[in-house]
């Protein structure tokens, strides 16, 4: 089994979304650099501590949206690679989510399958 050297950090209010993507990528990643949050607090806090390579990150969080952590990592973080996995799929969303800086947008209903083969590519 071969695996990234790449941080990962999973921001996603759902534990059940959280395991499946880690559960996806455990081929692809170590589990010691697997990361996750629920919150844009808790994600902010855990940006503070270590800064990943990839974020996986959704649009709604329970205390602020994705798209504020988005512009938050892209100013303070430009390197980090941002994924956006999300229920809102809608153009609007990917527009925005794009413009502001995310690398992929991944609507979690449609395409989340393809997670893998994004992380492989980057």
């Amino acid at each position: 089994m071969q695996y990234s050297g790449k941080m990962v950090l999973i921001v996603d209010d759902s534990y059940l979304i959280i395991e499946r993507v880690k559960d996806m990528l455990s081929e692809i990643v170590s589990t010691e650099h697997m990361l996750h949050a629920h919150t844009y607090i808790d994600g902010v806090e855990m940006l503070a501590k270590k800064t990943p390579d990839v974020l996986i990150l959704d649009i709604n969080l329970p205390d602020t949206n994705g798209i504020e952590l988005l512009r938050l990592v892209k100013s303070k973080y430009p390197a980090i690679i941002v994924i956006m996995l999300t229920n809102q799929g809608g153009d609007y969303y990917r527009q925005l989510c794009l413009k502001i800086g995310a690398d992929h947008f991944i609507d979690k209903s449609k395409d989340f399958d393809l997670l893998p083969e994004i992380f492989v590519s980057l």
